[in-house]
C-alpha cells in the first residue's frame, strides 16, 4: 500500500501544482525548465531555518541577499555586521558559522559549495538534515532530508506511535524507504510542504492530502493524536540584572559578549551573570553614576530557560570612564544591532527615562 513509487507520484503531482512560492526556492515549473537552485540561496535558507519558522526568516534571508548577494561577498562581510544583521533570529551560534562557512568555501573552495552530503558535513554549522537538504534541494542528490514537519508526516503515514523524540530513528528510516532518485529535491520539498500545509499539527487538512489513501493513521481515526511526545519538563528560570547608561552626548555604554557562550558576539548591556534561584545575582556597576531601577522587568524565554532580567539605568557624563564595556556613539548606535533580549532591555529604559 505504501510503495515508494505511487506515494512519491501522488505527492509529486501534488507538489506540481501547490508548491510554495520561496524567495529561495526553485519552482517545480522553472527546475523543469533547467532553471537549477543557487547553492548558496539553499545553504542561507537551510541555515536560518534551524529552529525558526518560514515566515520569519524571509525578511532575514531578503535582507541578507540584498547586502551579501553571494558567498565571496559573505565571506568579506564584518563580523560584527553580519551579527546586527542576524539580530532576532537567535540561535547566534549559527551566525558565527554562517560566517565561517562562506568564508571556507569561498576562500578554499573557489565559491563553489561541494555537492554530496559528506562534502558537506564537513563544513561548520553543516549538520546531517542540513547537509541532506542542500544536497538534495540544490543538487538533486537523492538525500533524505528529515525536519519537523517530514517526521509528522510519517508518524501519521505509517501511525507511529512510540513518542518522540524516541521515535526520530525509526521516522528517518521509513523516510528514506520513501525517497527517490526521481526528482529528489523537488521530492524532499514536497514533503517539507506537505507537512506546514496540509498534514499540519493540530488541525490536518486529511481530505485534501494526496497521501490519504495510504495513511494508516487517517484510515485509523488517529491523524490528529500523532505524533505523540513525550512531555517536555518545565524550564528553570534565570534571573540576572542588566546596566543601561546613557551618556549625556547619547551615547550608550555597550560591551560585546565573549565569542563562545549564549549570544556569543553580539552586543549587550553589562551586567550580572544569569543563575536560577530566587535571588538575582548582582555585579558592580560598570560606571559610576546615580543608578536607579527601571520599574518592571525583561521576561524572554530561550530554548532551555526562561530569563528575568532587572534593569538598572543612569545617565552619566562625558567624562565618565566605564570599569566594563565602552559607548556607542549615538550617530553609531542602533538598538537594531542588539539581541532580542538585549533590545527588549533598552525599549523598557527608553520607556522610563526623564525626557531630555
Amino acid at each position: 500500500m505504501r510503495e515508494a513509487e505511487p506515494i512519491s507520484g501522488s505527492l509529486l503531482a501534488w507538489y506540481d501544482a501547490h508548491a510554495r512560492t520561496l524567495p529561495w526556492r526553485v519552482g517545480p515549473a522553472d527546475r523543469a525548465a533547467g532553471i537549477r537552485p543557487e547553492a548558496y540561496a539553499v545553504w542561507l535558507s537551510e541555515v536560518m531555518l534551524q529552529q525558526t519558522t518560514v515566515a520569519v526568516v524571509i525578511p532575514y534571508f531578503n535582507a541578507f541577499r540584498h547586502a551579501w548577494p553571494d558567498v565571496g561577498a559573505l565571506a568579506g562581510a564584518a563580523d560584527a555586521d553580519v551579527m546586527a544583521a542576524w539580530a532576532g533570529l537567535g540561535y547566534y551560534a549559527r551566525a558565527r558559522n554562517l560566517l565561517k562557512c562562506a568564508r571556507i568555501v569561498a576562500g578554499d573552495l573557489g565559491g563553489v559549495f561541494p555537492e554530496t552530503r559528506i562534502e558537506l558535513i564537513a563544513l561548520p554549522g553543516i549538520g546531517p538534515y542540513t547537509a541532506a537538504a542542500i544536497a538534495a534541494i540544490a543538487f538533486d542528490q537523492p538525500e533524505t532530508v528529515v525536519d519537523g514537519n517530514v517526521e509528522r508526516v510519517m508518524a501519521r503515514l505509517f501511525a507511529v506511535e512510540t513518542p518522540l523524540p524516541a521515535a526520530k530513528p525509526d521516522l528517518v528510516r521509513l523516510a528514506t524507504g520513501l525517497t527517490t532518485d526521481h526528482r529528489p529535491g523537488d521530492y524532499a520539498q514536497a514533503l517539507m510542504d506537505l507537512g506546514a500545509s496540509v498534514c499540519r499539527p493540530r488541525t490536518p487538512a486529511c481530505g485534501i492530502c494526496p497521501l490519504a489513501q495510504n495513511c494508516l493513521a487517517r484510515n485509523r481515526g488517529m491523524a490528529t493524536e500523532l505524533p505523540h511526545r513525550v512531555r517536555n519538563a518545565a524550564k528553570p528560570v534565570r534571573r540576572g540584572v542588566a546596566y543601561l547608561a546613557r551618556r549625556s552626548d547619547g551615547a550608550w555604554l555597550v560591551e560585546r559578549r565573549p565569542d563562545a557562550g549564549l549570544l556569543g558576539g553580539m552586543l549587550g548591556w553589562p551586567g550580572s551573570s544569569w543563575a536560577e534561584g530566587p535571588v538575582c545575582p548582582v555585579a558592580e556597576p560598570p560606571v559610576p553614576g546615580a543608578w536607579t531601577e527601571v520599574p518592571g522587568e525583561v521576561r524572554h524565554t530561550f530554548t532551555h530557560f526562561h530569563l528575568r532580567l532587572r534593569l538598572m539605568s543612569a545617565r552619566v557624563g562625558t567624562d565618565a570612564r566605564p570599569r566594563r564595556g565602552f559607548f556607542a556613539p549615538a550617530d553609531r548606535f542602533s538598538p537594531g544591532d542588539l539581541p532580542t533580549v538585549m533590545r527588549k532591555a533598552f525599549e523598557l529604559t527608553q520607556a522610563h527615562l526623564p525626557a531630555d
